[in-house]
């Protein structure tokens, strides 16, 4: 494995990229690691009526789209949010994943995954009764990353 540094004194915050052949254990260890030493928590700025809130993204459940508004879910509330899911991909820590064409979960949250063949299989968040759906085709890369993150590797 190769370290690089590059500095660029022009940069708004610092920016960590991990280029590799393929996602791997070691790889999302790795993502992880960096991704909790940035310091402070994070917020994005989200809104209800004409109330903005800065919501810590650790205390974020999950984002789904409802119509054409994208939907932050925290235990207690649900909030708007301005982004589009594929920027919200590239701003999020790695403890968040695409689920499904309409979601985005923090799999930090996720208390339970219960598998459906014929269908969309349905996750469930500790503390609350919130449940989000993951998509046939993300289940096998979901299940590999919640066994990945639970046992700490």
């Amino acid at each position: 494995m190769k370290v690089k540094i590059e500095i660029e004194e022009d940069l708004a915050e610092e920016e960590v990229i991990i280029r590799c052949r393929g996602l791997n254990d070691s790889v999302i260890s790795l993502q992880n690691y960096i991704s909790k030493q940035g310091g402070g928590k994070r917020c994005l700025s989200l809104k209800s009526a004409d109330t903005e809130f800065f919501v810590p993204m650790e205390e974020i459940l999950f984002f789904e789209t409802q119509g054409r508004e994208i939907r932050a879910h925290t235990a207690e509330r649900i909030l708007v949010c301005e982004y589009k899911l594929y920027e919200l991909e590239e701003l999020l820590p790695g403890s968040f994943m695409r689920v499904s064409k309409s979601a985005i979960v923090n799999l930090d949250h996720v208390y339970s995954v219960t598998r459906n063949l014929t269908a969309s299989s349905v996750m469930e968040f500790a503390g609350c009764g919130k449940k989000a759906f993951v998509s046939r085709a993300y289940f096998k890369a979901v299940a590999e990353r919640l066994k990945a993150r639970k046992l700490g590797l």
